[in-house]
């Protein structure tokens, strides 16, 4: 196995540049922000009481993301077809990079047809055009790199619009912290920075040749599924996550078997200072029960002072780990081609 400090490592496997956009990551945070400030928002988006944000992989995990922070109720809808209740409460916030997800198109064409107000998110495609021709505000994401790459930008556009419309507390002061936080870490984490002094690399030569598995909670429940899609598409690895409280009535029972697999397993445990005491509780009985089985895990903890900057500072500790693991199996992480298989296919069905 190749060392993580070697430059042409980096020039051989990365041929898109996915470091250069992790480097961007702190200034992404503001660009967003800013450009949600700037957005023209109708007045009759400011009475809605309630969001119903439809999306799929990279483009529906900023709905997560708002979930967790929002003070109004939060639905993401991964799905051809719409939930029941949509009313004229009910915000609906389609979002696709591409603009021609089907998922979303499809919930989307639902949804024009209730009395719901309505708000896109997109880089193009149909979803800018069907926008345009039925006068629905559109949010233009302007960010190069694959979905996965907006994260940052498009988390805080949403939050931006978010907190203009009263359904998310959360002030500049909140995105300068955040991003001066990621600025430092960026630093600590880049492929500059040498192993023995950089977590990133330090947890990927410890994930690699095993199957990570991550715990998260309340605010870094997303971060968890973030992660695990992360080491999906980047490191092109297996990879699962948990949600506490849920796993303590469940995925505990299962630390028996296979022997041979729970060998192989890595759990990492996401925590943070935001939580209850009562679910640190938890992910600390989750912890005497994985040493009682022998089943290797870590515990991550988040950076920051707020919700904002401990799940965002996770995100990117996460993001540059798959980076290196993708690294470390030889593989390029910007491109998914089994994805692209997957849409063409379906087209052909």
């Amino acid at each position: 196995m190749i060392g993580l400090d070697a430059p042409f490592f980096y020039q051989r496997l990365d041929r898109h540049g996915m470091a250069q956009r992790l480097r961007e990551t702190p200034q992404d945070c503001l660009r967003g922000w800013q450009a949600a400030q700037e957005f023209p928002l109708p007045q009759e988006l400011y009475r809605a009481k309630r969001i119903l944000f439809l999306g799929m992989g990279g483009s529906a995990i900023i709905g997560d993301f708002l979930q967790a922070l929002a003070l109004a109720p939060v639905q993401v809808c991964r799905e051809l077809s719409l939930p029941p209740g949509i009313d004229a409460d009910t915000l609906v916030i389609a979002s696709s990079f591409s603009g021609n997800t089907e998922e979303t198109l499809s919930a989307f064409a639902q949804a024009l047809e209730t009395p719901a107000r309505k708000l896109a998110l997109a880089g193009g495609g149909e979803l800018a055009e069907i926008c345009r021709a039925k006068g629905v505000p559109l949010f233009l994401i302007d960010h190069p790199g694959p979905p996965r790459a907006t994260l940052a930008y498009s988390t805080l556009a949403l939050a931006g619009i978010a907190a203009r419309l009263g359904l998310l507390q959360i002030h500049r002061m909140d995105v300068v912290e955040t991003a001066n936080l990621l600025d430092g870490m960026v630093a600590e984490l880049d492929t500059a920075s040498p192993t023995a002094q950089n977590p990133s690399k330090g947890l990927a030569l410890r994930l690699y040749g095993r199957v990570p598995v991550i715990y998260g909670g309340d605010i870094l429940a997303p971060v968890a599924r973030r992660w695990k899609t992360e080491f999906n598409e980047n490191a092109k690895a297996w990879a699962f996550y948990e949600v506490l409280p849920e796993a303590g009535h469940n995925a505990v029972v299962g630390y028996e078997f296979p022997r041979s697999q729970l060998l192989n397993a890595t759990l990492l445990l996401l925590q943070s200072a935001e939580y209850s005491p009562r679910l640190r509780a938890r992910f600390r009985v989750a912890q005497e029960i994985l040493a009682q089985r022998g089943v290797s895990h870590e515990v991550v903890v988040a950076r920051g002072q707020g919700a904002l900057s401990q799940m965002l500072s996770l995100v990117l500790l996460g993001d540059y780990t798959s980076y290196y693991l993708a690294c470390l199996y030889q593989v390029d992480p910007w491109p998914v081609d089994i994805i692209d298989f997957w849409k063409k296919r379906l087209t052909e069905i």
